[in-house]
């Protein structure tokens, strides 16, 4: 794993769009971890609704270096506020622990973990009551306790565990009819991998569907093996390989793939191709609105594929189009009535769930999808789009620019005088709500977006075949850097 050079002073505490994170020893430290844990779980006491008489604080973590000494660590900071920490006995999937807190009916949960950061970062994911992330307001209001000081002194003790695993497996065992299942995989003869990237999802679907799953990369690994545990293409070679050969060797397989912390998926079809959320959202939307009849609306990101909307209003269902982030999407879930949102970067929720992102729990309603169709991945897919709009394919490039001198620059220029066409193609539509989405046709986009805090440009891309989308997002970083 190439190194990077370390940063000389830690970073500003300030919550992102779903934590805290930074790199290990330099902003995440022992003493601040501490801090940022005892104003968190003030603030859920705090914030508790009417009615909810808990003083217990769930606390999790992933399986990365150090993780599971912090996470027995924090303990003694939310004692320190007068709660009652209930720790896992071992790493778990971060909805793991959401799952916890509503079967607990707990105040909520800290998790210890940077997701699917580089290995040498970690972090704090902060869960309400409801078993999903806490709003942006939330977490300001813990920022605001931090820069007022605090008076509580970590509280030594013996913490209480929990078998977190046990609990979050029956919980999904409650929700899919696992014998139908096995009995449907094996009539179909597929075979079903598993890469949970050294993460801390390892061990939950071959503990659910048996002698019908293989896993590979499962063992601890603080490393990931070089890689960040992100379920992108470029770090999923050793699956691709094994999805190849089994269906080589007539045996036709997916490939799943979870995050770190197991709340991302992606998939990787019998061909071997990559299928991110971009397109296994439509199949979701298919399975739970058309196969399960399940109620509710679609709920996606604007990065998201116009696959997901062709599917959902093929089956006449409502799509609400929100900012990217699934915090967005999971406040939607807390307000109203939601078959399923994501975005495209791996998080699927669930209405009939948790309004968390859930990767073992989307992985199971793949495979009852595949099931029901009777089809393997690949051709489940391309029968959807031949239904519903046909191929489209799609990409992401991060551009770093030069200084935020530039940036500023051209964030004035799209606001001013956005391009009127995109690599020889007029701009049909300009959508705002999340950075600059330019509608240049049917499956056929080019979004610019910002990172919050850094000169760093996102650049999304659909388009009808994927020549056209390297040659749109080509065009992109030219025009960004010009």
């Amino acid at each position: 794993m190439a190194s990077v050079p370390l940063p000389l002073e830690a970073a500003p505490i300030a919550f992102g769009t779903d934590g805290w994170r930074g790199i290990l020893g330099v902003d995440i430290t022992l003493e601040r971890l501490l801090r940022v844990a005892a104003a968190a779980a003030a603030e859920l006491a705090h914030s508790a609704p009417a009615g909810l008489d808990s003083r217990t604080v769930i606390i999790g973590f992933d399986r990365r270096f150090l993780a599971p000494e912090l996470g027995a660590a924090i303990a003694a900071a939310v004692r320190g506020v007068g709660l009652e920490p209930l720790l896992a006995q071992e790493p778990l999937p971060t909805p793991a622990v959401s799952w916890a807190v509503v079967e607990r009916k707990a105040l909520g949960g800290l998790v210890i973990t940077a997701s699917h950061n580089p290995a040498e970062w970690l972090g704090l994911k902060i869960k309400g009551h409801f078993g999903g992330s806490v709003e942006p307001e939330f977490t300001a209001r813990v920022e605001k306790r931090l820069a007022a000081g605090g008076i509580s002194v970590a509280e030594e003790g013996e913490t209480e565990c929990f078998d977190g695993w046990a609990e979050y497996l029956k919980g999904l065992r409650s929700k899919i009819d696992l014998k139908a299942l096995s009995h449907g995989l094996e009539a179909m003869n597929i075979a079903v991998i598993v890469d949970p990237m050294h993460g801390s999802a390892a061990g939950g679907l071959p503990a659910l569907l048996g002698n019908n799953v293989q896993e590979i990369r499962s063992n601890r690994d603080p490393l990931f093996g070089g890689n960040p545990p992100e379920p992108l293409a470029p770090y999923l070679s050793e699956l691709i390989t094994a999805v190849k050969q089994s269906t080589a060797a007539a045996k036709p397989a997916v490939g799943i793939v979870f995050d770190g912390d197991g709340d991302r998926i992606a998939a990787i079809d019998e061909r071997g191709r990559y299928c991110s959320t971009q397109l296994l959202m439509p199949l979701f939307i298919d399975h739970l609105a058309r196969a399960r009849n399940l109620p509710g609306k679609v709920v996606k990101t604007v990065s998201g594929s116009d696959l997901m909307q062709l599917v959902a209003e093929d089956l006449g269902r409502e799509v609400l189009e929100m900012p990217v982030g699934f915090k967005y999407i999971a406040s939607e879930m807390l307000s109203s009535e939601v078959l399923v949102g994501g975005e495209e970067s791996g998080g699927v929720g669930f209405g009939m769930h948790l309004p968390e992102r859930d990767a073992p729990f989307a992985a199971l309603l793949l495979l009852e999808a595949l099931v029901e169709g009777g089809k393997p991945l690949g051709e489940r897919l391309d029968q959807l789009q031949a239904r519903c709009g046909g191929a489209s394919f799609y990409d992401r490039l991060d551009l770093r620019l030069k200084d935020m001198a530039s940036r500023r620059r051209l964030e004035q220029q799209l606001a001013e005088a956005p391009p009127a066409e995109v690599a020889g193609v007029a701009v049909k539509e300009y959508i705002r709500t999340d950075g600059l989405k330019l509608r240049l046709g049917l499956n056929h986009w080019l979004m610019l977006r910002f990172s919050g805090t850094e000169p760093l440009l996102r650049l999304y891309c659909e388009a009808p075949d994927p020549e056209r989308v390297a040659l749109v997002l080509k065009w992109a970083q030219q025009f960004a850097e010009a």
